[in-house]
């Protein structure tokens, strides 16, 4: 066995492939910081642009940053009308991931600052990219329903309001408007997951931001990363009511079905935002769910997963049906989490090129051997 073999780590698991002030997980103690911020003291606390600020300048803003950087968001949340005319023909059968990544690049084409690359201008089109993300995303949503994407409103909804007007055509109540900030706040960022590499790499090339973000919504798309929150929604309506819960899961693990939802590789022992948001839900479910048989359900299938298979719930599974008591349709829980994210992806791409490597790992070779040509 040659050194190549020994150093070699299937995933990069386990591999250090950067540096970072960002972000930081650490399995042990089950705890995530945002630049040094606990991310239970985040959820009870912040709002999302509190959030976004803290990543993109690595400080929380001053009454007055806060004020402006808000005011600055607001100003672009709208979507330029030849971008959202073109999304309204997109076609119906298209996968809301791609009708966002094909939106944003859209408006990439417009942006003001598109050819200059600075640190600054990189900040200035981050929160361009973190604004308009939420009219993208309904912009192809409505289309698609066949309703009339709303007008963008101004500083009297926060952002999490406003994404969350934007996708229902009107003005949550305070309590979901509270745990929607909480999701996203959760979604912002989680250190060098596969998303956010691939915005990395795309940067480290010195392509530009735009592209780094399109990237990583490419690569958010997958079940395994950010697709997992809607798949989660899909089990827990196939199983329909708490009754069915453990004949269901004996059927599922007899045809060896991967229950999505579980399991994450940076958390062994479980992941904290999904308890995190658990024990935040009572509040919500009374209001909201007293009916509903999704919590239920929920908690029965984590029990017997913990018991049966010693796996945890990771961050998508009580989003997921957080967002279905919200009447939000699965198909936009991963372009939300996208609306999260923007704010660490783009903080990542910021940061990546203020010290930029060009990231080109090597590949440990298993194929044949130099051999002759017998054509």
């Amino acid at each position: 066995m040659n050194a190549a073999t020994v150093a070699y780590s299937p995933g990069l698991e386990g591999v250090i492939a950067g540096t970072t002030k960002i972000c930081t997980i650490n399995p042990e103690t089950q705890t995530l910081l945002y630049r040094g911020y606990d991310i239970q003291d985040l959820m009870q606390y912040a709002s999302f642009e509190q959030t976004a600020y803290l990543l993109l300048y690595g400080e929380l803003p001053t009454p007055n940053e806060l004020d402006l950087f808000t005011q600055t968001l607001v100003a672009e949340r709208g979507i330029r009308p030849e971008v959202a005319s073109i999304i309204a023909g997109f076609p119906k059968d298209a996968h809301p991931m791609d009708a966002l990544k094909a939106g944003l690049a859209l408006e990439a084409l417009y942006d003001p600052e598109k050819n200059v690359h600075t640190n600054e201008t990189n900040i200035r089109k981050a929160i361009r990219i973190i604004a308009k993300m939420p009219a993208l995303t309904a912009a192809f949503s409505h289309a698609k329903a066949g309703t009339s994407l709303p007008p963008v409103l101004g500083a009297e909804l926060n952002h999490a309001e406003h994404t969350l007007y934007m996708l229902q055509g009107q003005k949550p109540d305070a309590l979901t408007a509270k745990v929607f900030n909480s999701t996203l706040v959760i979604y912002a960022e989680h250190s060098f997951n596969a998303s956010t590499f691939s915005a990395r790499v795309t940067t480290s090339t010195l392509s530009d931001i735009h592209s780094g973000v399109l990237a990583a919504i490419g690569a958010l798309k997958g079940p395994l990363h950010g697709g997992a929150n809607e798949q989660a929604m899909l089990t827990f309506l196939e199983i329909g009511s708490p009754e069915n819960v453990d004949a269901w899961l004996e059927t599922a693990l007899t045809e060896k079905r991967k229950i999505m939802g579980f399991g994450h590789r940076a958390y062994k022992n479980g992941d904290p935002r999904a308890k995190l948001l658990r024990e935040m839900r009572a509040e919500f479910i009374t209001a909201k769910g007293a009916n509903s048989p999704w919590p239920a359900i929920a908690d029965r299938l984590e029990a017997l997963m913990t018991e049966k298979k010693g796996l945890f719930p990771n961050v998508d599974y009580p989003i997921a049906y957080l967002y279905y008591m919200m009447n939000i349709p699965t198909e936009v829980y991963t372009p939300i989490f996208a609306i999260g994210r923007s704010a660490g992806w783009t903080a990542h791409v910021v940061e990546q090129l203020a010290n930029n490597r060009l990231i080109r790992p090597k590949a440990l070779y298993e194929g044949h051997p130099q051999r002759p040509w017998n054509g």
